[in-house]
């Protein structure tokens, strides 16, 4: 990633647009892009500091008001999928994505993944089409007959 102007670049630029001087001359004399001369002199006069804004880091986490919340959520239904909780959150007043669960489970320590408890061949015998399906699993019945294997 590019590193930032110098501070005292970002300093003469405003300062040269605030005498006066339109951001196009500005540009031009300092060898910036007109839109940088925008953008340092609006953040200058949000801020009184034409500084550079920081890179990287940490952005505030999203779900950090919640914690509690959360962690109680998902102690009471440990099956709590992380595509559902973003839609209970919603209803609490916080908007989330499923990646911010997921983000906030990676940094709690937890996990979402299925369990011995049940595995995806007891839900397949237990769905409704398994009893129509016949009796005996896939390996004990023979192949219909022209059927290589």
């Amino acid at each position: 990633m590019a590193k930032p102007y110098a501070l005292d670049l970002h300093e003469r630029v405003v300062a040269q647009a605030m005498a006066g001087a339109t951001v196009r001359s500005a540009a031009k004399t300092f060898g910036v892009s007109e839109s940088s001369v925008v953008k340092w002199s609006q953040r200058y006069r949000a801020t009184a500091s034409a500084a550079a804004k920081p890179i990287g880091g940490r952005r505030h986490f999203v779900l950090a008001g919640q914690r509690v919340w959360l962690l109680e959520r998902i102690a009471l239904d440990p099956s709590a999928t992380p595509r559902r909780l973003p839609a209970e959150l919603a209803e609490r007043g916080t908007e989330a994505s499923d990646v911010a669960v997921w983000d906030f489970a990676r940094d709690e320590g937890l996990g979402f993944k299925k369990t011995r408890r049940c595995p995806a061949s007891k839900i397949a015998l237990t769905s409704p089409g398994a009893e129509r399906a016949g009796s005996g699993s896939a390996q004990t019945r023979s192949p219909p007959a022209g059927v290589h294997r």
